[in-house]
């Protein structure tokens, strides 16, 4: 079986009045190659009237920004032209590439009706070769993701890229990475053979599991050996798993706020295209 390396507790970092726990990059971790960065937020609820998300217009280069939508919704907007509101159980896939600005906030409706809230970005690197390609934006609903029933329906969940098991992924991507949201009942058990070199994503977002023999628990992220193939996980409550793996892409890795590069002087010039309008003008 794959051994763990570290269990790594997520950081509580509130943003205004959103709830917020960072597992990566904390003071224990900074990446697992090519995963780069995870925030999440909730749950929790909002009121009426209420102000919704915080995340106004702001600039990315170099990366893409994977967003599940567990609970509320968030309504988007680039500079590319894309516009979409995602509700809950759908996910929004952004390669921001070689720049674009982009505004994450929350639906009229949400605002003025309020209600839970809980969604998860994740950041996935790209590879040199595709750090300036041309940025891209799909938003899907939950009825446009593929779903998975394991364990005889004990597992169901949502293959949002790659593939698991037979099911293929609902986004193409750039790059080979594989993910998932695996809703477990009590008990449920899943047995999945991961290449070893490949690096596992393993944030459980609720409850608690047994991974390989080892109790990991809600806002908690498993960082593992690439020592073996198999993986045995079972739930000791309801839960929920953020599941990825991917290849390293082995490549240095530069990241300065909204920017990941390979060097400084390409984080430079990203924040001068930016501050010159390369990146897309903005517009209310």
């Amino acid at each position: 079986m794959r051994t763990i390396k570290k269990i790594h507790k997520a950081e509580y970092r509130p943003i205004a009045d959103l709830i917020t726990y960072s597992p990566m990059p904390t003071g224990s971790i900074q990446m697992i190659d090519p995963f780069l960065f995870l925030n999440h937020h909730g749950p929790q609820k909002y009121p009426p009237n209420n102000n919704g998300l915080p995340f106004g217009p702001h600039p990315h280069r170099g990366m893409e920004t994977v967003t599940f939508i567990l609970d509320g919704d968030i309504a988007h907007k680039d500079s590319g032209g894309h516009k979409s509101v995602i509700e809950s159980g759908g996910v929004q896939w952004m390669t921001a590439g070689s720049g674009l600005i982009h505004a994450e906030v929350s639906s009229e409706k949400f605002k003025k009706e309020g209600g839970d809230l809980e969604i998860l970005q994740l950041w996935i690197n790209l590879p040199a070769k595709y750090k300036m390609t041309e940025p891209k934006y799909f938003g899907f609903q939950k009825d446009q993701i593929p779903a998975i029933s394991l364990d005889e329906g004990r597992i169901k969940g949502q293959v949002v890229s790659g593939k698991l098991e037979e099911t293929a992924g609902a986004f193409n991507t750039f790059t080979d990475v594989n993910l998932a949201t695996l809703n477990f009942e009590e008990g449920a058990k899943l047995e999945l053979s991961i290449p070893s070199e490949h690096n596992i994503f393993f944030y459980v977002i609720k409850g608690e599991f047994e991974v390989n023999g080892n109790p990991v628990k809600a806002l908690n992220l498993a960082e593992f050996n690439n020592d073996d193939e198999k993986l045995v996980i079972e739930a000791r409550a309801e839960s929920i798993l953020l599941f990825g793996h991917a290849k390293p892409f082995d490549e240095p890795v530069v990241a300065r706020g909204p920017f990941v590069m390979n060097s400084m002087e390409e984080i430079d010039q990203a924040y001068s295209d930016f501050q010159a309008g390369k990146m897309g003008k903005w517009s209310e």
